[in-house]
């Protein structure tokens, strides 16, 4: 069974267009971003679910903390390195995109080291 990988799904999301003062897209990315699993994709959602039980379920009696950054800093930089390079490296647009402020933007590639 052939899948599309993530990024020719990316390729083939049209370019947002700004209205002003609202950001108008043309697709829902939540119906189009999918991770592959195996030979079969899955909804992100669904992946992002099956590691949380997973991670849970191998905690023990440990009580884990801060699982909210764990978990950000696992999505984070590969949603910024993608759209940066969906972007083509304008932050404007990727900011824009991802329904941040550019200085938030710009604060999260440094973070991550894709400045």
């Amino acid at each position: 069974m052939s899948t599309q990988t993530f990024q020719n799904r990316m390729e083939a999301t049209p370019e947002i267009t700004q209205t002003s003062p609202a950001v108008q897209t043309v697709v829902n990315p939540a119906n189009v971003i999918s991770a592959e699993v195996n030979t079969t994709s899955k909804p992100l959602k669904e992946c992002v679910f099956s590691a949380m039980k997973n991670y849970y379920s191998n905690v023990n009696s440990a009580d884990p903390s801060e699982v909210y950054e764990m978990l950000l800093s696992q999505i984070e930089p590969p949603l910024l390195e993608t759209t940066m390079e969906f972007t083509r490296g304008n932050q404007s647009k990727a900011a824009i995109m991802l329904g941040l402020s550019r200085g938030t933007l710009r604060k999260k590639l440094k973070k991550y080291g894709l400045d």
